[in-house]
């Protein structure tokens, strides 16, 4: 097995993982969007997926869980939905890219077990790349409209505006590990199948019983 191949693997493995992590944050904290008002400068205004806070400057948060689903923004449950259809991806994925690295079980190298670590490794390499889809299109599309009504000419300059939290950057970043990751798995499921076309087919030779052999020249000699 080519050291290449390994170090791809791994890599991807391991950019998969720190991906999915990022993630979970990105669903999980309360900081996709941001608000600060000259009334109150030293509290700002949090909003995430799950719930809203109110976090001082001196480290003191207050969170409250929304009450409704249906009373929830449409780009708020849109990033809800998607945000849980990427972890799962993400995490089915990851176990399957898991499972198809040539270090696990590494003893055996026979061509159906490194066949089927290929289709193992480029199913969790496509799941990568469709969470990492999935991660980048609520993200962009709140941060899309964070700047819309950031730059509306029809809201007054007196009222404050959305920005942007953390928890958008923690996204894009994951979006970027997840494809980073599938990328990386698939190019070494293609190298491990150019790899296994060149390797030399071996064919079994059977030794010849006494029997079969007097058997042959009794044929020839009729």
């Amino acid at each position: 097995m080519d050291q290449s191949v390994e170090t791809l693997e791994l890599l991807g493995a391991l950019l998969y993982a720190v991906g999915w992590l990022c993630s979970l944050c990105t669903t999980m904290m309360p900081f996709w969007l941001t608000l600060s008002t000259d009334l109150l400068p030293t509290e700002s205004l949090e909003v995430g997926l799950w719930k809203s806070c109110v976090v001082q400057d001196l480290g003191l948060q207050e969170c409250r869980p929304y009450s409704s689903l249906l009373g929830l923004p449409p780009d708020i449950k849109l990033a809800r939905i998607l945000m849980c259809a990427a972890l799962g991806f993400g995490l089915v994925g990851l176990v399957l890219a898991i499972m198809g690295l040539n270090l696990i079980n590494s003893c055996c190298r026979q061509m159906d077990e490194l066949s089927l670590k290929k289709v193992l490794k480029a199913a969790g390499g496509m799941l990568s790349l469709a969470a990492g889809i999935l991660v980048l299109v609520p993200v962009s599309y709140i941060a899309h409209l964070t700047v819309v009504r950031f730059f509306d000419k029809s809201v007054p300059d007196v009222v404050s505006r959305w920005e942007f939290g953390d928890s958008l950057f923690c996204g894009w970043t994951a979006g970027v590990l997840h494809l980073l990751a599938g990328m990386l798995l698939l190019i070494s499921s293609l190298y491990l199948q150019e790899q296994n076309q060149n390797l030399p087919v071996h064919i079994p030779l059977v030794p010849v019983s006494q029997r079969q052999r007097s058997i042959r020249i009794r044929t020839e000699y009729i």
